[in-house]
């Protein structure tokens, strides 16, 4: 039997696609792209490759699209339509959870954000949404793919900005008197497989919020996905088929967990469970 985990004392969030709903803006900016070329429009089966993973993923979409672009070259093209972001909103259940986490649990919460994007990027992207930025007012707490600590550091689903979240998190710990946060301690909650699997090899719980677009051809895999291992053996799984599915079946509490328990499936951020991370509510 899994041994329980301890409660929770930070929880760090991933940015686009976890918050706001800016993973259907990139695809619509991906789809104008490939529509010059003749393309068909971006599918979840390839972005589940390609999400979340720097500029690797990139490769790996021009690979599929067969343009004659460079991996510059596309992001040139992508940075013409940034304004697009501008539109950005909140995906459900994340206004109420932030509020809850910030100001309504018994014992004090350390919140930080771990994004691949730059952060004048997610400046536009939430610079117009109220909620995040007073959740997340402690800019030291902030981590994001052009931070200069991230310099030489590997990107998702390497764990590196996870513990360097971490790491920040607890120089503030520090400085208010209070007891170094462990990895188990942290709770990640993120939307791509590749952020799953960094959480994972962080050594700390995530909560896996997949678009429904991923989670569609994520069929059979889930189980993959939440312990981490869609790699493991060197070669790109195939997404979108159901071949060989592994049923993932609820615990006794209604909750997708991994076999180890250190991983959970939600559709919505609003069937989070605060009770089953050692979190009291207050009214």
């Amino acid at each position: 039997m899994n041994e329980q985990p301890p409660p929770v004392r930070a929880c760090i969030f991933d940015v686009d696609g976890t918050l706001i709903n800016s993973e259907d803006i990139y695809t619509d900016i991906y789809n104008r792209i490939l529509s010059e070329y003749g393309r068909p429009a971006y599918p979840w089966r390839i972005k589940a490759r390609q999400q979340s993973r720097g500029t690797a993923g990139t490769q790996r979409l021009l690979d599929w699209a067969q343009v004659p672009l460079t991996i510059a070259e596309w992001k040139t093209k992508e940075k013409k339509h940034t304004h697009l972001f501008k539109n950005s909103k909140l995906l459900p259940g994340v206004e109420e959870l932030l509020a809850t986490l910030f100001t309504r649990t018994s014992l004090p919460l350390y919140l930080s954000l771990a994004s691949s994007a730059g952060a004048r990027l997610f400046a536009l992207k939430t610079s117009h949404i109220p909620s995040i930025t007073a959740a997340f007012a402690d800019t030291r707490l902030h981590v994001f793919g052009d931070d200069p600590e991230m310099s030489d550091s590997r990107k998702k689903p390497e764990p590196d900005i996870f513990l360097l979240a971490l790491k920040r998190t607890n120089e503030a710990a520090k400085q208010n008197g209070e007891e170094e946060i462990d990895a188990k301690e942290c709770l990640v909650f993120e939307d791509s497989i590749a952020g799953v699997e960094a959480a994972r090899r962080a050594g700390m719980r995530v909560v896996w919020v997949p678009h429904p677009g991923l989670a569609e051809v994520c069929k059979g895999k889930e189980m993959d996905v939440l312990m981490g291992r869609t790699e493991a053996d060197g070669k790109l799984p195939i997404y979108g088929e159901t071949i060989d599915a592994e049923r993932i079946e609820p615990a006794e509490d209604g909750r997708l967990l991994s076999v180890d328990r250190l991983a959970e499936l939600i559709t919505s951020l609003e069937d989070f469970s605060y009770e089953a991370y050692g979190l009291q509510v207050t009214k």
